[in-house]
């Protein structure tokens, strides 16, 4: 929990007692239902919280925006982001019932109303998104394709409607056929080693009906 307060100090009550529960309710379940490693789960504010709330230091989330968060797993990044952006809806999508069954679990243990959760393919889902958020669950090519037509038409944000995608390593050739693509290194941001090689990437998508 500190290093969440290091890097956002200024969250109110709830949302520091929200982040807090984090911890426990995702050691008990992940006793029952195994969605992140043992060596994680005792990481958990490092790996998973704090890496989720890279995206926030990207961009800030406006009150009534529409976020997708594909692929969410465990609920990652879109149960911290939730937190930390109560007037913002989330809708966090993930093809794997066991993983959805944690996520819903969590969602309604940490009381959040702003969450939405779907457990189909992302392709199956329809609607138009301000933002659409994930933790490297494909190259850029292919989640470009699953996510073909799902972007909302007028922009509300500093950044045009897009992907926010939380990556690793070298992504020359990943990202060569998206000139516009806009890479931020999250040591910029965070100074922990493990930020050392991830990324936030930006990808600007117009709408298409």
């Amino acid at each position: 929990m500190d290093l969440i307060k290091k890097y956002f100090p200024d969250l109110t009550d709830d949302q520091t007692a929200k982040f807090a529960q984090m911890e426990s309710l995702y050691k008990d379940w992940n006793l029952k239902i195994n969605v992140v490693s043992r060596k994680d789960i005792d990481e958990i504010y490092l790996r998973h919280v704090l890496h989720s709330l890279g995206i926030a230091k990207i961009q800030q989330f406006n009150p009534g925006a529409n976020i997708l968060d594909v692929g969410t797993g465990g609920g990652f990044p879109g149960i911290p982001l939730a937190i930390l952006f109560p007037e913002t809806n989330f809708h966090l999508v993930d093809s794997i019932g066991k993983k959805m069954k944690v996520v819903n679990e969590v969602v309604e243990g940490l009381q959040l109303t702003n969450v939405k959760t779907t457990n189909a393919r992302v392709e199956e889902i329809s609607g138009n998104y301000d933002f659409i958020v994930s933790r490297a669950v494909a190259a850029m090519p292919t989640f470009v394709h699953w996510t073909k037509g799902k972007i909302a038409k007028k922009s509300q944000h500093e950044l045009k409607n897009g992907i926010l995608y939380l990556k690793g390593g070298d992504l020359t050739v990943e990202l060569r056929d998206y000139p516009k693509a806009r890479i931020y290194e999250l040591r910029d941001y965070f100074e922990e080693e493990f930020y050392d090689t991830k990324k936030v990437v930006y990808l600007p998508l117009k709408y298409k009906p």
